[in-house]
């Protein structure tokens, strides 16, 4: 079953990230033959890296084995309500974070497949502890945080 690429992967790849760039390049390899997808959001969001050209998007997409014409289905509409719904009546009881409404439209089509490949887990868990996620590996050497 495809898995669902996250936004920031891409750019990781495409910008070649001093560090994550390698790493996102090795998840997206490793889960190839599963099939690779992105969501509309995330189709959209990309548009400024490639200055708005579709062609040139397209053939970034295909070259690195991503499919990108996955339509959008009420299904995904009805979880990102439910999801955004809930996050914002906990940034109001002061109990969550300010997120963008992206990761919500992200993470709710990316429950129709197997899973969501992203460098941001932690941003996708609270709105939805069944999505399976997936993380690149990035070396210690090029992860401040360890």
């Amino acid at each position: 079953m495809v898995w669902v690429v996250d936004t920031c992967m891409l750019i990781d790849i495409l910008e070649d990230d001093p560090r994550f760039g390698e790493a996102s390049a090795r998840a997206l390899d490793e889960h190839l033959g599963e099939g690779l997808n992105v969501s509309p959001v995330t189709y959209a969001e990309l548009a400024p890296a490639f200055g708005g050209d579709l062609a040139l998007q397209d053939e970034f997409l295909a070259g690195v084995g991503i499919a990108f014409q996955e339509d959008w289905v009420w299904q995904d509409t009805l979880r990102a309500h439910a999801a955004w719904n809930a996050h914002i009546q906990r940034r109001r009881a002061g109990q969550a974070p300010k997120r963008p409404l992206a990761d919500v439209l992200i993470g709710s089509f990316a429950l129709r497949f197997r899973g969501l490949i992203t460098r941001n887990p932690d941003d996708f868990r609270t709105f939805f502890p069944s999505l399976v996620l997936r993380a690149p590996r990035v070396p210690a050497s090029a992860d401040p945080e360890s």
